[in-house]
């Protein structure tokens, strides 16, 4: 049986999906996608994901026609349609579809995409062996803080990274670790956590913001700041968050190990409580206030308005998606 997906306001076998070959989203490149994570049947800090597309699709002005609530419907209907457990949620907004011509097209409606993705997230293998990483001069343009679709470079950066046996490349720019082809970065010094700081040159990410939300419960301090190479093949620890790696534990960085080659404790324990913080708690912490480089939104978390519904999401004959409409952008409430 094929999976349903989602495309503007349809819910369809994957077989009939079906967009614009003038969609600007596969012509420039020109959207924004997010993926949440599903454990238990349940969205992982959805509310956050969405946020950060309204700021991304506001970056580049592109106007969202879906509220949070909206989007969180299709995201929980796909869930129930598909029957998933856990996985994640893959969402893209394009600016639409119309001839091709590099100006923002005038009376154009957004193209919305979404389906599902069946994984094995809290118990996936590589957590008891730790993954291998190596490093890859960081190839993207200078606005890696929108979550665009042009993906070219952490593509090429992750098949190097395939290549040779890893299963994440870290990118470097002037001397200094950026972030993961697709995560954070991390390493551990003592009792101090460190990753670097927000900025157009980093993705600010969903799961780094939480796990600096009940960083308390460590005992760790963390400190944001660079780091080097160097310093990453010298450190106690490394490991990277992501919302489909969650927190895991980097054993090997260019061939080099990292605690002894086995997962850090550190690692390991910042993962129990993510995930207990994911699928646990009825409400999550409340997240720090935006940092500099991300316009403010309210705070997120675990559980809120990502419950499975008690019944089926109502769906009109022509099966199109309860609530779509236009309307005004998301803002993430509280």
């Amino acid at each position: 049986m094929s999976r349903i997906v989602y495309v503007n306001g349809a819910y369809l076998p994957e077989e009939d999906a079906k967009i614009s070959v003038f969609d600007r989203g596969f012509i420039f490149g020109d959207g924004i996608y997010e993926v949440s994570a599903v454990i238990g049947g349940k969205l992982v800090d959805c509310e956050a994901h969405l946020a950060r597309l309204a700021r991304s699709c506001g970056e580049i002005r592109l106007a969202l026609p879906w509220s949070t609530a909206e989007l969180v419907a299709i995201h929980e209907e796909l869930i129930r349609r598909n029957a998933l457990d856990e996985g994640g949620v893959y969402l893209e907004v394009t600016r639409g579809a119309s001839d091709r011509d590099f100006p923002f097209p005038k009376d154009v409606t957004p193209t919305l995409v979404m389906f599902t993705q069946a994984r094995n997230f809290v118990n996936a293998p590589a957590v008891k062996t730790g993954i291998k990483v190596v490093s890859t001069p960081d190839l993207r343009w200078a606005r890696r803080d929108i979550k665009s679709v042009n993906l070219l470079a952490p593509v090429l950066a992750k098949q190097f990274a395939a290549e040779n046996g890893a299963q994440e490349a870290w990118m470097i720019e002037d001397g200094v670790v950026t972030e993961g082809a697709s995560s954070t970065a991390w390493i551990v010094k003592g009792k101090t956590l460190i990753s670097r700081p927000l900025s157009n040159k980093v993705l600010p990410g969903i799961t780094r913001k939480a796990v600096l939300a009940y960083i308390a419960e460590t005992g760790f301090a963390f400190e944001e700041r660079e780091f080097t190479l160097a310093e990453a093949l010298d450190a106690e620890e490394a490991f990277i968050t992501s919302a489909t790696s969650l927190v895991m534990p980097v054993t090997t960085i260019d061939g080099h190990s990292i605690h002894n080659g086995a997962p850090g404790p550190t690692a390991l324990r910042l993962r129990e409580i993510y995930i207990d913080f994911a699928t646990e708690r009825p409400e999550g912490p409340s997240f720090p206030p935006c940092e500099p480089a991300q316009r403010p939104v309210a705070r997120a978390s675990v559980g809120r308005g990502s419950r499975r519904p008690d019944r089926p999401l109502a769906v009109h004959q022509d099966d199109r998606a309860p609530g779509f409409r236009s309307g005004t952008p998301p803002v993430c409430g509280p």
